[in-house]
């Protein structure tokens, strides 16, 4: 992923890019576990869908993570629909990267996923992570359910207290419902197990959940 000195404000709705009706294709077949990144899934599992700075460390933070069945990046958030990566890159289309886990809750909770996310990049950092700057790295997560929504919101309220105990600031995440995810291009999907030598600035603070 490049350095980006993007915008840093989100933008008015009434100023975003128009998008398209048609949907970015994509391969169905993760890279990695050779299951399906599109629906329709096996009932068993749920989905959650977390924004932490460059999509392509994060996806596989998520993929390495037992209980998981596959994981696709996109980009939600938003309003633009079905954007291109150049197009979110702008900062006109509200959207952030984020990344779609698809999990089986008898082998891995939402808790632990949420433990992941937090611990695996800087959720203080605003409309940033690291080197990357722009409001489509901002961290965020976003809920499928009422109950996703009150765990987050909970894991955030205990996080904060451990943060504050290692002297950072506040919490920047947005935790809100989700909005529709649309999948980034094809080369973006398990970037990082495709080109083993990629880019990746995430990191946490090394602060324990």
């Amino acid at each position: 992923m490049i350095f980006s000195s993007k915008k840093t404000i989100l933008p008015d709705p009434k100023q975003i890019l128009p998008g398209r009706n048609t949907p970015i294709p994509v391969t169905s077949q993760h890279f990695v576990t050779g299951n399906p990144i599109v629906p329709p899934f096996p009932e068993n599992l749920e989905q959650a869908l977390f924004g932490m700075g460059c999509f392509w460390g994060a996806e596989r933070k998520f993929w390495q993570c037992p209980g998981v069945f596959s994981t696709a990046v996109g980009y939600s958030g938003g309003y633009t629909p079905n954007p291109t990566y150049e197009e979110v890159c702008t900062g006109l289309t509200g959207h952030s990267e984020v990344v779609k886990v698809i999990y089986d809750p008898a082998v891995v909770s939402y808790r632990e996923l949420l433990r992941l996310f937090w611990e695996s990049h800087n959720s203080t950092q605003g409309m940033r992570q690291g080197n990357d700057i722009g409001t489509q790295y901002r961290s965020g997560i976003y809920t499928y359910s009422q109950q996703q929504l009150e765990e987050a919101l909970a894991s955030k309220q205990r996080y904060q207290l451990q943060l504050n105990q290692a002297g950072f600031k506040s919490i920047t995440t947005e935790i809100i419902t989700a909005r529709e995810f649309y999948y980034a291009e094809d080369h973006h999907q398990q970037y990082l197990a495709k080109n083993p030598m990629g880019y990746c600035g995430l990191g946490g603070v090394g602060v324990d959940f």
